[in-house]
């Protein structure tokens, strides 16, 4: 159970107010907490609805500014949500932070709200000067059901001691904002279920139309090529011809984009999907997949993940049809700012001599870099210094910088 009076490393005696004063700030306090609960009911946008509760509880503290943090997908991290008062390079540091830090891990690990005023680790660690003109910190756990799921940071820059109705609201709050976090989570996994099962509908129905008519349309053309062997008109078998081997592209095509519709990405996420991915290639293939993820938080939309998740699945798909590779390598990491998705394998490569690419890649080639350029990214295709190809998916790394 959450402590939900701050953990103090400070001396007691002024932390007495007036009456009158101590009844105005009860009632603040429940204004701002009716607010933030009417907030949760009709806010939807995760981000909108952290950085207005920030502004509220800053401005309730009396906080110079304030930081909140939610679990990386990696689970030994917290990456930035939302911030207030800070500046720009100290955000920009503060992104990412190991869970174990500090005061802040101390606070994770026993599920208390705690305060300090000896900030000299956080100078340490960063450098910042901003943490140096802080008199004290304030760490308050997300928690939901028992599961950690982020904190949030107030620092203080002047003295002053923290009201008791405020401090029973840190604890409050908290467990309402957990249980926002927690509803965006799982509004993210509804909606990557009603996502595939639209595609699922819409491949049906493809199939039952399109796909059978052209199935069809290629028997009924053997028969026409049949019949006119016997009457050997070189123009029309010629025709024909041109006509089956259209037809035989369009039906593959065709299929291949019905076996992508069909293949539902995970409601748990992109780096599930990509390890159920992983972990049936070889049976299906006969290439041996090692797949390594060094992203601690891949934070992506739906929409983005859906996308991702089908570039790669084009490229694993053209590494078993085409290259000849025993042994192929997924893996994601970050480098300069951008997410890079890379698939390698040791076959034939995709450039010969120095030219063109393989043109048996081309249509695949060309709708993965379509895919790539609604993500704002590229792909960029080479071969191997020690044989086999390298095809690498970049993808901004901010939200914001995404399309």
């Amino acid at each position: 159970m959450k402590q939900c009076s701050p953990t103090l490393q400070q001396t007691e005696g002024d932390t007495r107010k007036e009456e009158g004063g101590k009844e105005a700030g009860r009632i603040q306090a429940l204004r701002v907490l009716s607010e933030v609960t009417t907030t949760l009911a009709s806010e939807y946008d995760l981000e909108a609805l952290l950085n207005r509760f920030l502004g509220m509880m800053v401005r309730l503290s009396g906080a110079s500014g304030g930081i909140v943090r939610v679990l990386a997908s990696d689970g030994r991290h917290l990456r930035l949500a939302a911030s207030l008062g800070l500046p720009p390079e100290m955000v920009e540091q503060e992104r990412l932070v190991d869970i174990d830090c500090g005061v802040c891990g101390a606070a994770l690990r026993s599920d208390e709200i705690r305060q300090t005023r000896d900030l000299k680790p956080c100078i340490a660690r960063t450098g910042q000067a901003f943490f140096g003109q802080c008199r004290s910190m304030v760490v308050v756990p997300l928690e939901h059901n028992g599961r950690l799921l982020g904190a949030y940071n107030l620092y203080m820059t002047e003295e002053r001691p923290i009201p008791e109705e405020v401090s029973l609201l840190f604890c409050t709050i908290s467990e309402h904002l957990a249980m926002a976090v927690e509803n965006s989570r799982l509004m993210q996994e509804n909606l990557r279920m009603t996502l595939m099962s639209e595609r699922q509908m819409m491949a049906n129905e493809v199939h039952d139309s399109l796909a059978q008519t052209m199935a069809y349309m290629k028997m009924r053309v053997e028969l026409l090529r049949e019949a006119l062997l016997q009457y050997e008109s070189g123009k029309a078998l010629k025709y024909s011809g041109d006509i089956q081997q259209a037809l035989d592209e369009a039906y593959a095509s065709l299929r291949a984009l019905l076996t992508q519709f069909r293949n539902r990405m995970d409601p748990l996420g992109i780096e599930h999907a990509l390890k159920e991915l992983a972990a049936g290639y070889f049976d299906r293939t006969g290439v041996k997949l090692e797949f390594e993820n060094r992203i601690p938080d891949l934070n992506l939309s739906v929409d983005q993940e859906v996308q991702v998740f089908h570039i790669l699945q084009e490229a694993l798909s053209n590494v078993a049809r085409h290259s000849g590779a025993k042994n192929a390598w997924l893996t994601l990491e970050v480098a300069d700012d951008q997410y890079a998705f890379t698939v390698e394998d040791d076959g034939r490569g995709v450039f010969v001599m120095g030219a063109t690419p393989d043109l048996r890649h081309h249509f695949g080639i060309s709708i993965m870099s379509e895919r790539a350029q609604r993500l704002n990214g590229n792909i960029e295709i080479a071969n191997r210094s020690q044989g086999g190809a390298r095809l690498r998916l970049l993808v901004p790394t901010r939200p914001e910088r995404a399309a």
